[in-house]
């Protein structure tokens, strides 16, 4: 029994550790293509050593490095305020629809689980933001199209459908209202949950650049992934048209066309890979807990 026992963790150990390695050797690879001069990549292919290392990938995307920090200012500034207030809301919705005492409860969960299957579509949703809000060339327009999810206050709503009803009854008998009781009891308990759904509408907002090419024409305005999107599009355009560059008179024989690339994955993706750690541990528990009970 005892061998048994162990052999089954043993190949749960090794399952895990292979399911490991699948994930982070293709970014290591990544990271070691961008720091590959351009020949070497065409003599060798992709290795996770390069034969030659280079930083020219970095001095492309690099070369204007106050477009590049502006564009990652604006994608901060957005990810922190579309977060906090995402979490919010989500988190107030699904408080509501998860009390048992509301009478509408059912006919509201419906509500919002109905919009998980339909929605306005493109074209009126651009011209609710360009027409009738006017948020045009705004920040706003990036952070209120995905402000509130169905998803993310269905998951909530499970979490909070767990806390007692005696806890808030208790409360109400202590004098505290409903703000109150939110605010200093409710969020407090759920945490795991706050802490995963934060993480989800951080990568939500961050990874955005669709919204950003469709409202956004101000150049001081433009987030970090619609920046990369133009970038790689600017590489294709120059590596597929060389007879045109080369009338041109520029030279494409040392540009680092799949270096850069790499590059920009790693500067996209960087910055929440750094992030992610500090949320793991609440992660799994906000999941499994608020996916109990819908």
């Amino acid at each position: 029994m005892g061998k048994k026992f162990e052999f089954s963790k043993l190949f749960i150990n090794l399952l895990f550790t292979v399911l490991s390695l699948v994930v982070i050797l293709p970014f290591l690879l990544v990271i070691a293509v961008s720091l590959t001069d351009e020949k070497s990549l065409t003599h060798n292919g992709y290795q996770f050593i390069p034969e030659s290392f280079s930083l020219d990938a970095y001095r492309y995307l690099l070369d204007a490095p106050d477009i590049l920090l502006r564009a990652y200012g604006v994608t901060f500034t957005v990810t922190i305020i579309g977060a906090l207030a995402g979490l919010l809301l989500t988190a107030m919705t699904a408080y509501v629809i998860s009390r048992q005492d509301y009478r509408y409860n059912r006919a509201t969960t419906f509500y919002v689980f109905f919009t998980m299957l339909f929605s306005g579509g493109l074209v009126p949703s651009y011209i609710l933001i360009t027409q009738y809000l006017h948020l045009k060339d705004s920040l706003l327009a990036l952070i209120l199209p995905i402000l509130l999810s169905p998803f993310n206050i269905m998951v909530m709503k499970g979490f909070m459908s767990k806390i007692p009803l005696e806890i808030i009854e208790s409360a109400k008998i202590d004098g505290a209202r409903e703000f109150r009781i939110f605010f200093r009891i409710i969020l407090p308990l759920s945490t795991p949950a706050l802490a995963t759904l934060g993480l989800l509408i951080s990568f939500t907002y961050w990874n955005e650049w669709f919204n950003a090419m469709l409202y956004i024409d101000d150049p001081n305005k433009v987030p970090l992934q619609l920046l990369l999107v133009r970038t790689l599009n600017s590489i294709e355009f120059l590596t597929t048209n060389s007879e045109f560059t080369g009338q041109l008179g520029i030279d494409l024989s040392s540009f680092p066309n799949s270096s850069a690339r790499m590059a920009i994955a790693v500067l996209a993706g960087g910055p929440m890979l750094v992030i992610f750690p500090f949320f793991q541990r609440f992660f799994v528990k906000g999941l499994t807990v608020g996916s109990l009970k819908g």
